[in-house]
């Protein structure tokens, strides 16, 4: 699972985290030149941005580990907009941090009632309720997100879903998913790595090693899959092949940790 995690792309997070923001001084005053209130105070749109603005903070708190000043932002942003769905997945992923899972669930179900065709945060619920041992709805929350024409990396979310079957021990649900992203967008790595490593699991060694082979033909490789392929090749004790992968492996990427697993099995040159 914990690859599972590490491939998902949140929507949420990407799109608030790239930088810690500042926030304007004028949004969420009384200051409204542009459209003056009969109150004084601030007016939708500004609050809207106030929240966004602090939903931005506390996702950069939140990435950083100060969860305290992560919750601080966070709840103050959902003070302020109450009805923005982002807001509450933001939340949902705080308090899963926090260890309040219940909260979390309560979060995102709360952020899907707003809008319950968003298909990044139905793909990152998928991803906390397969983390909690509930892969059936996580798969239909992946399904669900993927099969949304607005949804830009649907064949991620069918990669998600079969992650998920496959940490549920439930490969043969897993392999149509691989299947369908690999159809969705051939380039996918992961997708890739995860159908050929299924295939290694299941000693199916050639289609393993023609799925890498002929990614590798057509795009640029990755050192997850060059390795997959020298363990694939070292199932099938093929040692030319093995020292092919390795060599690609130390040549283009000399730093990953991929290629340091490799060090002890290469040949000393003095």
């Amino acid at each position: 699972m914990k690859r599972m995690l590490l491939s998902v792309v949140s929507g949420l997070a990407l799109a608030s985290c790239h930088s810690t923001p500042t926030v304007n001084p004028s949004v969420g005053s009384n200051a409204n030149p542009g459209r003056p209130t009969t109150s004084g105070g601030p007016t939708q749109t500004q609050r809207a941005a106030a929240a966004r603005a602090n939903m931005t903070l506390g996702l950069g708190y939140l990435q950083q580990g100060n969860l305290p000043i992560a919750k601080e932002k966070l709840d103050k942003a959902r003070s302020e907009d109450p009805d923005l769905p982002d807001i509450h997945g933001a939340m949902a992923l705080l308090d899963e941090r926090l260890g309040k899972d219940k909260e979390a669930d309560k979060e995102f179900r709360a952020a899907l009632k707003i809008d319950p065709h968003d298909p990044a945060m139905l793909n990152n619920y998928a991803v906390f309720l397969c983390s909690h041992g509930k892969p059936d709805e996580g798969v239909r929350n992946f399904e669900q997100a993927a099969s949304n024409p607005l949804y830009s990396t649907p064949w991620a979310a069918y990669t998600n879903a079969g992650v998920c079957l496959r940490a549920a021990h439930r490969d043969a649900e897993a392999r149509p998913r691989f299947d369908r992203a690999l159809r969705s967008n051939p380039a996918y790595s992961e997708a890739v790595f995860q159908s050929a490593d299924l295939d290694l699991q299941q000693q199916k060694y050639p289609e393993a090693r023609f799925l890498i082979d002929l990614f590798l033909l057509r795009n640029p490789a990755t050192p997850d899959l060059l390795l997959l392929a020298w363990r694939v090749a070292q199932a099938q004790n093929d040692p030319t092949a093995q020292q092919k992968y390795a060599a690609r492996l130390a040549q283009e990427f000399p730093n990953s940790e991929q290629s340091r697993a490799l060090t002890p099995t290469r040949p000393n040159p003095g």
